[in-house]
């Protein structure tokens, strides 16, 4: 195919010639002059630039998404929909229910950040997602979005006002909107070529292995949060991209008696329900998890082969036992997932090789489990140090240990000596105190400018003890929100 076929605003677009690499927000600005659209900092954190992208379901109907236009790729909207914030208002002019409830809360000061929190309140109104009187929710539907003047207070106001506000009943019009992406995207691999580059994008995990094969030295893509900021940033020429976003067979999460398993291309959005019904921690891990409209795009199998030392999933699975399900051609393989990180910037995958999906087991009843996420910033932050632990007791004796780390090393990595500094004794203070001092012989970490060397061992060994006085369950250890 030749063009980029998709909706915005309701009408049929059909771009040519641009770079696989050009940017959602680029072509909104420049090309459609749909200024609404800001740019705030290109790299996916602050929200100015928050669209509402729509996709058929396979049932009939639209998965609608708020993401970041900034850091996402213009191949990417082909078959989609693309809606911005210059079409809220009705076309008479009549404001729409989220323009009237920031406008009556004074919820705008110098404007800059409002049409990305304006599209972030629809996407959660319009998919019935605020609840009433909930201020949490509210500020956690725009954790991914920032405002300078700090004016959170009236914009969670306006998020509340609108749980009031009847959402219209749009069954008939996605249905149809759905029909006419399906004709749009069609049923084989999207080929778009431009003088700058080729993006393909496969209809099934078949088809991606053979293009892999043919083109190993190609770059995956998926939700682009990472791969985003190569070019944004890093200005990074990539000549071919092929994308797994669109791969129905890697979108699955399968729920079996001993595990989970999850497509590569489910996204964290997705994951977060049953990651938290695993355990709790997780749940919270995933509301943390970056900001809301990151969590759309980004995938489980993307933040693994991605391999970064301070990915937060990585640790939190990596303590759970979770293993890796490799594809190269028709070769299968499967490794525990703390093999396949090999050094900084270096995984266990070879060329034309990636990730299927990941297996991760459910907890045992006589297991126990924590995550702690420390980070600078509560929301939409980096970890300085994602520590994960899970015990196997036998009566009241550590049978089996798994602590799992990231920001430690160049890797996310198990520390062996702690474990074994547990194994075989009661988890008490003293066998807490002993695998704490035992991390200096698994880490030497790295001084940042996230955390010093020494910080990132205190507050390792403090989780730790955190994770005993919360399975003795005698202080609170964690400071809870108040709404």
């Amino acid at each position: 195919m030749s063009a980029i076929r998709f909706l915005l605003n309701g009408h049929e677009r059909a771009v040519e010639g641009v770079a696989p690499t050009a940017t959602v927000l680029e072509h909104l600005r420049r090309t459609e002059r749909l200024t609404g659209t800001k740019e705030g900092c290109a790299e996916g954190d602050c929200g100015a630039c928050t669209i509402l992208l729509s996709e058929p379901d396979g049932e009939g109907s639209l998965r609608r998404r708020a993401v970041n236009a900034c850091i996402l790729f213009m191949p990417a909207l082909h078959g989609k929909s693309v809606e911005t914030v210059e079409s809220l208002r009705a076309p008479d002019g009549t404001p729409h229910p989220v323009q009237r409830a920031l406008v009556e809360h004074h919820a705008s000061q110098c404007g800059f950040c409002t049409p990305g929190f304006a599209m972030q309140l629809h996407a959660g109104w319009i998919a019935g997602g605020l609840p009433a009187g909930d201020r949490a929710a509210v500020k956690d539907l725009v954790s991914g979005n920032l405002c300078r003047c700090t004016g959170y207070g009236p914009i969670v106001d306006a998020g509340l006002a609108l749980a009031d506000v009847a959402v219209p009943d749009t069954a008939g019009a996605d249905a149809a909107t759905a029909r006419r992406l399906e004709a749009l995207r069609g049923d084989d691999v999207f080929d778009y070529q431009a003088p700058a580059g080729r993006w393909l994008s496969p209809p099934d995990v078949d088809t991606l292995a053979d293009l892999y094969a043919a083109h190993p030295d190609a770059q995956l893509v998926a939700g682009a949060t990472d791969v985003g900021l190569w070019v944004t940033k890093g200005h990074r020429a990539l000549p071919l991209l092929i994308d797994v976003a669109n791969v129905a067979d890697l979108r699955h999460v399968e729920e079996g008696p001993h595990a989970l398993y999850f497509g590569a291309a489910v996204t964290h959005a997705e994951a977060r329900p049953h990651l938290a019904r695993l355990h709790p921690d997780l749940d919270e891990l995933m509301r943390r998890f970056a900001g809301y409209q990151t969590r759309n795009s980004g995938t489980v199998g993307g933040n693994i082969a991605n391999g970064s030392p301070i990915g937060d999933l990585a640790p939190a699975l990596i303590a759970l036992g979770a293993r890796v399900h490799l594809r190269r051609g028709d070769a299968m393989r499967q490794l525990p997932l703390e093999d396949f990180f090999l050094a900084y910037g270096r995984q266990d995958r070879e060329r034309g090789e990636f990730v299927v999906a990941l297996e991760v087991p459910l907890l045992d009843p006589a297991e126990r489990y924590a995550v702690s996420k420390i980070s600078k910033r509560f929301d939409s932050d980096i970890s300085a140090v994602l520590a994960a632990f899970k015990l196997r007791f036998e009566g009241d004796v550590v049978a089996e240990a798994r602590l799992a780390f990231g920001g430690m090393a160049g890797t996310p990595a198990r520390a062996s000596t702690a474990e074994a500094a547990l194994l075989g004794r009661r988890f008490s203070r003293e066998a807490a105190r002993d695998a704490a001092e035992a991390l200096a012989e698994d880490f030497q970490p790295l001084t940042d400018m996230r955390a010093s060397a020494g910080y990132r061992l205190l507050v390792a060994g403090n989780a730790i003890e955190r994770f005993r006085l919360e399975l003795e369950g005698s202080v609170p250890t964690r400071i809870r929100e108040v709404a």
